[in-house]
């Protein structure tokens, strides 16, 4: 920049140039454009890191927005059956649907078979309940 020697002598030749009476003013017209051309690179400046901030907080969504895609994702891999295999009434909460067997299989027991072959019919004979706790006619004391 200008040292103080080249200051003073611009000042010298500005001073005879215009003269005394007009060098306030061209001071106070300085002073003015300095002002507006400070105000004017403050604006640029802030609308400038507005910017930047409006990207970064994009980005940061972006990333926020990833990361949960990604945990959903994760989640649903993590699932042992997916609720469209499931029949609606379980989907639903409900109780599960028993679907009844296409072929019957006859149970045959030994007792049976072997009552068969001796003619009777091979239906179980009473149980004598009278012991069982159940069908005790005494009252608690």
């Amino acid at each position: 920049m200008f040292s103080v020697p080249h200051l003073v002598v611009l000042f010298v030749v500005v001073l005879v140039f215009f003269g005394p009476h007009k060098l306030p003013e061209l001071a106070r017209g300085l002073g003015k454009l300095m002002a507006e051309f400070r105000k004017a690179s403050n604006d640029f400046k802030m609308a400038f890191e507005e910017e930047m901030r409006n990207i970064e907080r994009q980005n940061r969504e972006a990333e926020w927005k990833k990361q949960h895609e990604a945990a959903a994702a994760a989640e649903q891999a993590a699932l042992p059956a997916p609720v469209e295999a499931l029949p609606p009434e379980a989907a639903e909460g409900g109780d599960p649907v028993v679907s009844p067997v296409s072929e019957a299989v006859a149970r045959e027991t030994a007792s049976a078979a072997g009552s068969e072959e001796d003619g009777r019919t091979g239906a179980p004979e009473p149980r004598d309940t009278s012991d069982s706790p159940a069908h005790d006619q005494r009252q608690p004391a």
